[in-house]
């Protein structure tokens, strides 16, 4: 089996289980967050700049974890476009 084509095979298989992961952690980021802000809606005892803060800090981490993700769907494309440029210099 050629390298290049072995090496494609991985990287396929690499995003796979890559973006399988990422869904998995964002339904448990999605999950985590709406009980927090059920906490802070509940608690008196938190003061509303507190819940401001809270909340802010959920918005930075899903900003985050979306910059994250983008970058490596990013990355993934280019390694898919150096294999195809690689396999059509080969055929040629």
């Amino acid at each position: 089996m050629d390298p290049k084509q072995l090496t494609r095979q991985l990287m396929d298989f690499n995003k796979s289980a890559f973006d399988q992961s990422y869904k998995m952690i964002k339904i448990l980021h999605d999950q985590t967050e709406n009980i927090v802000l059920r906490f802070l809606e509940r608690s008196n005892w938190i003061t509303e700049d507190g819940k401001k803060v809270v909340k802010e800090w959920a918005k930075v981490c899903k900003k985050g974890s979306e910059y994250f993700k983008d970058c490596a769907d990013e990355n993934y494309k280019k390694i898919a476009d150096y294999y195809t440029r690689s396999e059509n210099k080969k055929k040629t």
